[in-house]
């Protein structure tokens, strides 16, 4: 078993994830190395692996950390548990159909009502005032995410929703918009967004977008479906310090997209590769995949203020 143990930093360049997002997995969940050989750091076994691939899949599918961490310990084998355990919310207490949300909090639920309601002013409200008390990053977590992936998955189950899917999606990214333009990002804008090409999904992309503007970093929004060629050209223009190319689906995420930016005249120096679309084992080297939104919104933070940074004299 020794020699096929991994250490931390082979096990994050596996998965795509960062070394600190392994440790922090391993902290507050218990998903940390199982092999010990006296004088030596822990190291991941293959058993070890298979659970936090686990975890990775459905943390980026939607589920909270807590909830994916469990069934990650209870082995590889499990399929799709969020839509298992969201299944168990499908009904509301009058009998009727909501949108299940798992374990989010009651803003969460008020928010699926809300949404089967139609009622876009009181979505719009609640979305606003989340941002407003918890932030761009807890609001897209805590209360967005559990709300639009219930949605897809009663859409997946039923055929239905379509009409809430669309007027939800459309109140979030007029709110994300508006967040971002109250913020006001006073530097110049370092960070390029673009969807992956033919990638239609694009909210996460803009939750990203308001939460750098929260912050105050500057960047640029290319949105949906951006060809390679125009993602070169945009940046070769501007050269950006990072470029986030968001991929929801295997079928839009194609390496090649990432391959052509490393290789661009003005190569940014981060590419992250967002999104649960792109596969670790896929991506060239040099590419970073971010776990969440949070990380994702640091890594770009953290080469914008490097390349703000004043010489040292």
């Amino acid at each position: 078993m020794a020699d096929e143990a991994l250490s931390a930093g082979a096990v994050a360049r596996r998965l795509g994830v960062a070394v600190t997002t392994l440790r922090t997995w391993h902290q507050r969940y218990g998903l940390g190395p199982s092999e010990h050989v006296p004088g030596h750091h822990r190291r991941y076994t293959p058993a070890d692996l298979a659970r936090l691939e686990v975890m990775r899949r459905l943390t980026a599918e939607g589920v909270a950390p807590a909830e994916a961490a469990r069934w990650a310990r209870q082995g590889p084998d499990v399929a799709r548990p969020g839509a298992d355990v969201r299944a168990r919310t499908a009904v509301g207490r009058d009998g009727g159909p909501t949108i299940p949300v798992g374990r989010a909090g009651p803003a969460a639920r008020g928010l699926a009502r809300a949404a089967m309601r139609l009622d876009s002013v009181a979505i719009s409200e609640r979305i606003a005032r989340a941002i407003a008390t918890d932030g761009v990053v807890a609001t897209w977590d805590r209360l967005l995410r559990p709300v639009l992936v219930g949605i897809g998955e009663r859409h997946d189950a039923t055929g239905g929703l379509v009409e809430v899917e669309h007027l939800v999606s459309r109140c979030v990214s007029e709110s994300l918009a508006a967040a971002a333009r109250a913020a006001a990002p006073a530097g110049p804008p370092r960070i390029l967004l673009a969807c992956a090409d033919e990638e239609q999904h694009s909210l996460p992309l803009e939750a990203l977008a308001a939460a750098l503007a929260e912050v105050g970093a500057g960047y640029r929004m290319l949105g949906a479906r951006v060809p390679v060629p125009a993602l070169l050209e945009a940046v070769n223009r501007t050269g950006p310090a990072a470029v986030v190319v968001w991929s929801h689906t295997r079928t839009t995420a194609d390496p090649g997209q990432l391959a052509a930016l490393l290789a661009a005249h003005r190569r940014p120096l981060l590419v992250l590769a967002a999104g649960p679309g792109w596969q670790a084992d896929t991506l060239p080297a040099g590419v970073v995949r971010p776990v969440d939104l949070s990380e994702a919104l640091s890594l770009a933070v953290a080469v914008r203020d490097a390349l703000d940074r004043p010489a040292a004299s």
